[in-house]
Order: structure tokens, then C-alpha cells, then sequence
């Protein structure tokens, strides 16, 4: 037995004290283990923190690039396919008013021409220059569209695709569409393509025998040399 009642205090004072200290302890062990473990039904439920950020980036980097091909699509069409109706608001007159001639840009156009194998159409300037085929295609050497003898048209060979850029993929067989300023719609059937060099003009003056031929000029990419497509009418 104690001797007083001053034994009795301390006692419980002591014993409070444990019960209190054991009970902050425990407190903080369990804040600790929450603070520092994963719960595992979340990290099943969706992705862990770290891949997070990771796929936020590759989904913004996506919509840029496809952004990018998207806009190439868009405007592809916009730059190689030229709806008529564009020219047909840019016609003028010359001779005192008695003739009507198409425009392009304050170039004279002559008319069309459409290659399904790289999905251009162009319109088709009345004379090369340096403007002009900055602007179009143009013709450099002949009589003109869809007549007798060799129609000679350049384009140049720019990185963005526009004009001739493509005319490497065309191949023996492929179709040109050439239509001239009268509306005349002629389907040319290619039956020769070959690279030659800067100097080479022969294939301009070769004979066609009568036949209605056009021949296509371009630069290959590094400009070294000249990528060169014949073609001639189709017999109706």
C-alpha cells in the first residue's frame, strides 16, 4: 500500500504520461506508413505518377505533328489543284475588245494541265520566264497545246511538291490531261521517261511526224540534271 496519497498522483500522472506518449507514437507511425506506401488499388485503377506527364508530352508532340500534316494535306489541293472558276473571274480582254484571254496572276494562261499520278493541276502559262514559272508551269518550245508537234511546258522542282516536283514517280503509261484555251480536253498517254543533262535540248525539236506530243521539264532534286517526260495524244 502507499504510504499517501501523493504516491497515488505521481502514479497516474506517470501512467498518463506512457498512455500519451504511446498513443502520439503510434499516431505518427501510421501518418508515416500512409505518407510513404502506394495503395495498390489506385495504381491498378490508372497510371502510376511518373508515366503521367510522359504521355501528356507525347500527346502534345502528336497534335503538332498532326497539325503539320494536316495543314500540308489541306493546302496540297489549295497549291497543285486549281478549281477553274478562279480564272474565270481573272479574264480580260486585249484587241480592242474583240478577244477574250484568261489570266493567271497577270500571266496569260493558255490552259491546264492535270497528272492524276502526282496529283497536280495547273494552269498553264502562255510563255517561260523567270516570273512566270515562279508562279506556274509555262510553255518553253513549241505550237502550242494540243497541236501538231512537240508542246515543250516546264515546272520547277521545289521541295514543298509544288509544280513539276514530282514528276519523277510518272512512268511509261501514266496519263497527262492537257486542256487549251478553246476547252478542249486531250488525254496524253506517256511513252517515255529519263533524266538527261542541263544541255540536252534535243528532245524539244525532235520530230513528231504529225503527231500531237508534249514533253514535260524539271530539274531533278539536286539540279544536276533534267528529268524529262514524253507523252503523246491519245487517238480518239
Amino acid at each position: 500500500m502507499f504510504e499517501n496519497k501523493s504516491d497515488y498522483i505521481t502514479i497516474a500522472i506517470i501512467a498518463i504520461i506512457i498512455i500519451i506518449i504511446g498513443l502520439l507514437g503510434f499516431w505518427a507511425f501510421s501518418v508515416y506508413s500512409s505518407n510513404t506506401s502506394t495503395p495498390t488499388p489506385i495504381a491498378s485503377d490508372q497510371p502510376s505518377e511518373p508515366e503521367t506527364p510522359v504521355n501528356n508530352n507525347n500527346n502534345d508532340a502528336n497534335k503538332v505533328a498532326n497539325t503539320v500534316v494536316a495543314n500540308t494535306i489541306a493546302e496540297k489541293p489549295v497549291i497543285n489543284a486549281i478549281d477553274s472558276s478562279a480564272f474565270a473571274a481573272q479574264t480580260g480582254t486585249s484587241g480592242g475588245g474583240t478577244t477574250s484571254q484568261k489570266t493567271y496572276k497577270g500571266f496569260v494562261m493558255v490552259g491546264y494541265i492535270e497528272i492524276p499520278k502526282t496529283g497536280i493541276k495547273y494552269p498553264i502559262l502562255e510563255e517561260a520566264t523567270k516570273k512566270s514559272i515562279e508562279t506556274s508551269v509555262a510553255i518553253l518550245y513549241g505550237p502550242g497545246l494540243n497541236k501538231p508537234g512537240n508542246t515543250v511546258i516546264v515546272g520547277h522542282n521545289y521541295r514543298n511538291g509544288m509544280f513539276f516536283s514530282d514528276n519523277y514517280k510518272i512512268a511509261v503509261g501514266d496519263k497527262i490531261y492537257i486542256t487549251d484555251s478553246t476547252g478542249n480536253r486531250v488525254t496524253y498517254i506517256v511513252y517515255a521517261a529519263y533524266e538527261t543533262t542541263p544541255e540536252d535540248s534535243e528532245f524539244m525539236t525532235r520530230d513528231t511526224h504529225g503527231g500531237v506530243e508534249i514533253s514535260l521539264s524539271t530539274c531533278t532534286d539536286d539540279s544536276s540534271a533534267r528529268t524529262i517526260i514524253w507523252a503523246r495524244a491519245e487517238q480518239q
